[in-house]
């Protein structure tokens, strides 16, 4: 290899591969060279834009260069022969030596051909979805579910504040999708103010709808009381370690 008088631009010039008895096939010489320089003539190469400082790096130690392009040719190589991806390491320290680990063929995930359900399966899980948001439509429709309007009016205060309260979890609201949210009135307590646990139940349960089930279903742990029955009677602990016992079965 030859150093260049100007080193803003580097170039490669590569052969055929000679094979000599009792050695390894060797490349034929790679040259680097300047933007103003030619290649030798009956040359075939190849010109490469690198930055001034990657260049002056490259041309200082051309040992550094052998070390990367024996590496790659060997990866190529491997990888026509196997007929899959190969992969080798380059490790550079601070001084710039260069260290290339063998080539390794990659190991290909092993991919378990997906299996559709049966139709049997599709038919019962869409009839599933359905019913539910039937369910869930006809719970929306009570009439003890209030639009945002509607239940700010009841707080005395603004739909906006409605709204920042549903999302930080301090008032129970339901997705209505087309409707709207839709927000049960009988979650205010006696001095008409939302039950003041229902930020910890919606951190325990984990959503809005998960929040009302518990409120709504009786429930062993408190002796066969609604979560909502619980609140008003002055139990929230119980009803708060019965949601923490949910929640954590559905983890």
């Amino acid at each position: 290899m030859a150093a260049p008088k100007s080193n803003t631009g580097v170039r490669g010039s590569a052969g055929r591969r000679v094979r000599t008895p009792g050695k390894s096939a060797f490349s034929a010489t790679a040259l680097f060279i300047g933007p103003d320089r030619t290649m030798p003539k009956g040359t075939a190469g190849f010109r490469l834009k690198v930055p001034d400082s990657a260049s002056k790096v490259l041309i200082s130690s051309p040992k550094r260069m052998e070390v990367l392009l024996q590496g790659y040719g060997d990866a190529i190589t491997r990888s026509r022969t196997a007929g899959c991806l190969v992969s080798f390491r380059v490790y550079v320290d601070p001084e710039g030596e260069t260290r290339v680990t063998p080539v390794e063929d990659a190991v290909a995930p092993v991919v378990e051909e997906a299996t559709a359900p049966d139709h049997e399966l599709q038919v019962a899980l869409a009839a599933a979805r359905t019913r539910g948001r039937l369910h869930a439509a006809e719970i929306l429709c009570g009439g003890d579910m209030l639009s945002a309007d509607a239940f700010a009016k009841l707080l005395g205060t603004t739909r906006v504040t409605v709204n920042a309260k549903r999302q930080s979890g301090q008032i129970l609201g339901l997705d209505g999708a087309k409707r709207g949210f839709r927000f049960p009135v009988w979650q205010l307590d006696a001095d008409g103010k939302p039950f003041a646990d229902l930020a910890v139940l919606h951190e325990r349960l984990g959503g809005p709808w998960a929040v009302y089930r518990f409120l709504v279903q009786p429930h062993g742990e408190l002796g066969g009381l609604t979560g909502r029955e619980a609140l008003e009677r002055g139990k929230a602990k119980a009803a708060l370690d019965a949601a923490e016992s949910v929640g954590r079965d559905f983890r």
